[in-house]
Protein backbone atom coordinates (compact mmCIF):
# COMPACT_ATOMS: atom_id res chain seq x y z
CA UNK A 1 0.00 0.00 0.00
CA UNK A 2 1.20 3.55 -0.81
CA UNK A 3 0.75 6.62 1.07
CA UNK A 4 1.43 10.23 -0.96
CA UNK A 5 1.18 13.20 1.00
CA UNK A 6 0.09 16.70 -0.60
CA UNK A 7 2.66 20.04 -0.28
CA UNK A 8 2.19 23.68 -1.40
CA UNK A 9 5.35 25.07 -2.76
CA UNK A 10 5.24 28.62 -4.57
CA UNK A 11 7.62 28.86 -7.60
CA UNK A 12 8.88 31.91 -9.74
CA UNK A 13 10.52 32.11 -13.19
CA UNK A 14 10.23 34.18 -16.29
CA UNK A 15 7.34 32.27 -17.53
CA UNK A 16 4.74 30.24 -16.59
CA UNK A 17 6.79 26.93 -17.10
CA UNK A 18 10.06 27.99 -15.97
CA UNK A 19 7.82 29.04 -12.52
CA UNK A 20 6.32 25.77 -12.34
CA UNK A 21 9.69 23.77 -13.14
CA UNK A 22 10.80 26.04 -10.33
CA UNK A 23 8.83 24.83 -7.88
CA UNK A 24 9.01 20.96 -8.48
CA UNK A 25 13.02 21.33 -8.25
CA UNK A 26 12.54 22.99 -5.33
CA UNK A 27 10.30 20.38 -3.80
CA UNK A 28 12.95 18.65 -5.21
CA UNK A 29 15.87 19.42 -3.16
CA UNK A 30 14.19 18.28 -0.12
CA UNK A 31 11.91 15.53 -0.85
CA UNK A 32 11.56 12.29 -3.01
CA UNK A 33 9.14 10.38 -5.20
CA UNK A 34 7.25 13.72 -6.62
CA UNK A 35 4.41 11.94 -9.02
CA UNK A 36 2.48 15.36 -9.79
CA UNK A 37 2.10 18.90 -10.02
CA UNK A 38 -0.87 20.77 -9.66
CA UNK A 39 -0.88 24.87 -10.50
CA UNK A 40 -3.76 26.40 -7.87
CA UNK A 41 -2.71 29.98 -8.83
CA UNK A 42 -0.81 31.87 -11.42
CA UNK A 43 0.35 35.93 -10.60
CA UNK A 44 2.16 38.00 -12.59
CA UNK A 45 4.48 40.31 -11.01
CA UNK A 46 4.00 43.39 -12.95
CA UNK A 47 7.26 46.15 -13.20
CA UNK A 48 7.19 49.85 -15.44
CA UNK A 49 3.62 48.38 -16.91
CA UNK A 50 4.65 44.97 -18.45
CA UNK A 51 4.77 41.60 -16.70
CA UNK A 52 8.47 40.97 -15.38
CA UNK A 53 7.94 37.75 -13.62
CA UNK A 54 5.19 35.21 -12.90
CA UNK A 55 4.88 33.76 -9.67
CA UNK A 56 2.74 29.71 -9.56
CA UNK A 57 1.35 28.75 -6.32
CA UNK A 58 1.86 24.45 -6.62
CA UNK A 59 0.34 21.34 -5.05
CA UNK A 60 3.09 18.72 -4.96
CA UNK A 61 2.28 15.27 -4.60
CA UNK A 62 4.66 12.41 -3.54
CA UNK A 63 4.88 8.78 -2.42
CA UNK A 64 6.16 8.43 1.13
CA UNK A 65 8.86 6.17 1.83
CA UNK A 66 7.84 3.14 4.24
Amino acid sequence: MAVAKVIEVIGEGSSIETAVEAAVAGAGDSVRNIRNVWVQDIKGLVENGSIAKYRVITKITFVVDG
